[in-house]
């Protein structure tokens, strides 16, 4: 990734980012209703309590939808195609991410898919998903 494609870190995101460049998946949870949510964030969405944290999550998920992305606007067009993803892991909470090493024809709502972590030119890392095998 070059810097005009790489996230905005804000405060919120900071521990998350961090444990992804640590090649680790975390997820909220909070302490009071015991829901689980993305994106990070200083408060539970269930129930608006600020007593949250984050925990690892597995790494597994399961297709929901996604899109085959054939043109873009740079810097993205380098890696055209591609696809776009939003997936249910399996702790809950659903994430947009891409999905690689994977054709489109094996695509299908409910495909099983793990956690991997694309190593960027520069070292950033960005969590993306694989179909899981076995």
């Amino acid at each position: 990734m070059t810097a005009p494609d790489r996230p905005t870190i804000d405060t919120d995101g900071q521990a998350w980012w961090a444990a992804t460049q640590d090649r680790r998946l975390m997820i909220n949870v909070c302490r009071s209703c015991g829901q689980t949510s993305l994106y990070a964030r200083p408060f539970c969405p269930h129930c608006w309590c600020e007593d949250v944290e984050l925990a690892p999550a597995t790494g597994r998920a399961r297709l929901y939808t996604w899109s085959v992305i054939h043109q873009n606007a740079a810097p993205f067009d380098a890696r055209t195609p591609y696809i776009l993803a939003m997936v249910d892991l399996e702790e809950g909470p659903r994430l947009m991410t891409v999905v690689e090493d994977c054709t489109v024809e094996d695509l299908c709502a409910g495909l099983e898919l793990a956690i991997a972590f694309r190593e960027d030119d520069d070292g950033f890392l960005v969590p993306v998903f694989h179909p899981a095998t076995g």
